[in-house]
């Protein structure tokens, strides 16, 4: 038995398909039995028998381009005279929070396309997709056996998002670009599926998505590792390197219009006395001056910088006191009115030209939390947050909708991000997830995985020199960062 409601969303995909299959004109159509007999390599594999999930989101502006990628993939199926394959949206499958980690989705894949299916091919809403290359490639592979294809991604040293994982050698352990499209086979789809339901998921943390997925495959050896297909690219659909490519990436930084200006942003600075002279200084000589409104919150007022004194201790652990302080403080009129909050750690470098590109995509009346998602015990029916290193975005309604719900920290050093993240859960309102906010630093992600990025925000100074990354970034792309 599959404990998710997809009924709905399965009655309104298929309803598509006929739709579109109905309309399709049949004069000089080719009969199966004939494309059988011209093509019989060809016919081993039908585009009918690979599910397509498009990893989308529940915000408007991530529902619409994963409609727009679901429409192309159709239109595509229909120019090849293929049958039409099921082409899913994780959003829309259940109320499960925990369908964005995968693994929980697997005994619904393997419940409702296990015996009739070949393959579950897993897109991003920025992935460009060539059905009839991808189709190629997956005709090369037996099926029948146990396959985890994707673009491989490897640490060139030991991160903490990764828990030092082979910490001995960081770079054996492959994992994949999930930008790039990633796939699975039926038989291995169906194996995993049995694990999640005879040993439940661990109620641990969710950080790096892709990494535990593999890892989660992978178990220790006794599961397949990655393989790597060279046609499954990141790289820009128009690059001259990309004519060989199945999949391509549209950019990581939408422009849905004019930037928003940067007075519709209030900027709060988290700090405390003890960093007032080693990172405020730091935030001073790269980022601060982007901003048109900014405050930096600790627990001593020092004129110079100067500081608010919120009247809220400092903690060694969590801050939300400080946190919520911070809220309460955004919509009291003690500071401008502006569309969005964006709540940062003394220790982030920030860009906030990009911030103000990327939310020209979304709507400000509505309750967005934006920022880099992470999961607390998903497999058990947890919780996603926005964790507060890469950066916290609210919108405006969403600070009010969560205020005027009466949800409060349980204790000042409780971590802020977490229980957010549980607030935002209690009233039913999804976290948006950016890949362009980072908890960590640049050495902390894979290089191939930041190449086809332009990233807003990195966090922690440890053994870098912050301002010299703050430039090189700027370098990147000088005329937005």
């Amino acid at each position: 038995m599959v404990p998710y409601g997809y009924k709905a969303a399965a009655l309104m995909f298929y309803s598509l398909v006929a739709f579109i299959a109905a309309s399709k004109d049949d004069k000089g159509k080719v009969s199966e039995v004939q494309e059988t007999e011209r093509h019989p390599r060809e016919s081993q594999l039908n585009l009918r028998e690979v599910v397509f999930v498009i990893q989308s989101q529940r915000n408007s502006f991530h529902a619409q381009r994963a409609q727009r990628l679901q429409a192309d993939l159709l239109l595509q199926a229909e120019a090849l005279q293929e049958s039409l394959p099921a082409i899913l949206l994780l959003h829309t499958l259940s109320e499960n929070e925990g369908d964005w980690s995968i693994l929980p989705l697997l005994p619904y894949l393997s419940s409702h396309f296990g015996k009739n299916s070949s393959w579950v091919l897993f897109l991003e809403e920025e992935t460009n997709v060539n059905l009839g290359k991808l189709h190629n490639i997956l005709k090369k592979f037996e099926r029948r056996n146990e396959w985890f294809l994707g673009k491989s991604l490897h640490d060139d040293e030991s991160t903490i998002i990764h828990h030092y994982a082979f910490a001995e050698n960081p770079s054996a352990f492959k994992y994949p670009d999930f930008s790039a499209g990633w796939a699975l086979s039926m038989p291995l789809v169906n194996r995993l599926s049995n694990k999640v339901q005879e040993q439940p998921l661990k109620s641990d943390f969710t950080i790096d998505l892709k990494h535990e997925v593999a890892l989660y495959i992978w178990d220790e050896g006794k599961g397949p590792r990655l393989t790597a297909v060279p046609e499954l690219c990141a790289l820009p659909e128009h690059s001259p390197q990309a004519q060989r490519c199945a999949t391509t990436v549209n950019t990581h930084s939408p422009l849905c219009g004019e930037p928003v200006k940067k007075e519709a942003i209030f900027v709060a600075v988290k700090t405390c006395k003890k960093f007032h002279t080693e990172r405020v200084p730091v935030v001073k000589k790269t980022w601060e001056k982007q901003a048109a409104h900014l405050e930096y919150y600790s627990d001593h007022a020092d004129p110079s910088i100067p500081t608010v004194d919120l009247g809220v201790p400092n903690t060694d652990r969590g801050h939300c006191g400080k946190t919520f302080a911070i809220l309460k403080r955004y919509v009291s009129g003690a500071v401008p009115k502006t569309d969005w909050l964006l709540i940062v750690d003394d220790d982030t470098l920030i860009s906030l030209p990009r911030l103000q590109a990327l939310l020209s995509c979304y709507d400000p009346t509505e309750p967005v939390f934006l920022g880099e998602r992470y999961g607390y015990g998903l497999g058990q029916g947890g919780y996603s947050y926005i964790t507060g290193g890469g950066g916290m975005v609210f919108s405006r309604e969403a600070v009010l909708r969560l205020l005027s719900s009466g949800c409060k920290c349980y204790s000042n050093d409780a971590p802020d991000d977490m229980v957010l993240g549980m607030c935002f859960n209690s009233l039913r309102l999804s976290v948006t997830h950016s890949p362009l906010f980072h908890q960590a630093r640049p050495d902390d992600y894979a290089r191939d995985f930041l190449a086809h990025q332009t990233p807003i925000s990195f966090h922690k100074h440890w053994n870098i020199d912050p301002i010299a990354v703050f430039h090189k970034l700027r370098q990147v792309v000088p005329e937005i960062f």
